[in-house]
């Protein structure tokens, strides 16, 4: 099993204007981020309009995700479905195709019980060898999966190593880390509060902002590891404005498509029902990206 560690863009899936996948960008930007020093890259995930996208376009998505990487880095490919069964076969699809771990959600529409959270997650991890990394967001699937059933599935299904905690509660990402030392390792994923999670133990980022300031992201973990922490302050400042913009819009998809465009990278349109940003996103979107420039990102 590979180690998973550090800051990790989950990458959108760029389209044609026609909005098929454009699979030859993907590798184009699967490139740019291993070139920008991306300690890993995930697909299929939520920025990546993984309910949008079709059961073949999945499985090539994360193929071709597969082949461009090479071993370079570690990938996570998303395989969160909204039954069990299809999990169980984005699961397997994943291994099958040479993904190093898969990063898995609950169901989004059913809104589970948390006895019902627990063996979903316990079937589609045991239905694989590699690692699990299981995924909090109650923004997104209406469920707070509790502390208890997170660290309960993890101590009993020997291949869920990893969290991805979004809840936006510091203090929950906190207790796992703590209560979970030595079985699960916990990823932020709340743009918004990375250097926090950092500071109480969480040991990567899956993040939406990756795909716009790579380099930054990936500095700004490095140094809150190795302890710089007014290194680490000062960059947290300087990318603080695009992580809160990218949490608080409800149009993170759109806003790295469009800031990949303007970037000279692969993004494209989204699929709908998500609309383009209007003047005001757009121009917001713009003025963050000239700061970041200003400071050399």
């Amino acid at each position: 099993m590979r180690e998973l560690e550090g800051a990790f863009p989950v990458l959108i899936t760029p389209m044609d204007e026609d909005g098929e996948v454009n699979y030859s960008g993907l590798k184009q930007n699967i490139e740019h981020f291993i070139g920008e020093g991306a300690a890993g890259i995930v697909v299929n995930g939520s920025t990546g309009e993984f309910v949008s996208l079709t059961k073949e376009e999945r499985f090539q998505v994360a193929t071709a995700a597969v082949e461009q990487v090479n071993g370079r880095v570690p990938l996570v490919v998303g395989t969160a479905a909204e039954t069990t069964k299809d999990t169980v076969e984005y699961t397997k699809q994943a291994e099958a195709a040479g993904a190093d771990a898969a990063l898995l959600i609950n169901s989004y529409y059913a809104h589970p019980k948390d006895e019902e959270i627990y063996e979903h997650f316990k079937e589609a991890a045991q239905s694989v060898s590699i690692p699990v990394m299981i995924y909090n967001n109650p923004f997104t699937s209406g469920v707070n999966i509790g502390t208890e059933t997170i660290l309960n599935v993890a101590r009993d299904v020997e291949n869920i190593t990893h969290i991805k905690e979004s809840s936006g509660d510091i203090g929950k990402l906190r207790d796992i880390t703590r209560q979970g030392k030595g079985y699960l390792k916990t990823f932020c994923g709340s743009d918004d509060l990375a250097l926090e999670s950092f500071l109480v133990g969480a040991t990567g980022w899956i993040s939406v902002a990756g795909n716009i300031a790579p380099k930054l992201v990936t500095d700004l973990y490095n140094a809150a590891k190795q302890g710089n922490y007014d290194e680490a302050w000062e960059l947290y400042d300087r990318i603080l404005p695009l992580c809160s913009f990218i949490e608080g819009s409800g149009k993170y998809v759109q806003i790295v498509k469009r800031a990949m465009d303007l970037q000279g990278l692969a993004g494209g349109p989204s699929r709908k029902p998500r609309l383009p940003l209007n003047e005001e996103e757009e121009a917001k979107l713009k003025e963050i990206l000239e700061q970041l420039a200003t400071v050399g990102q």
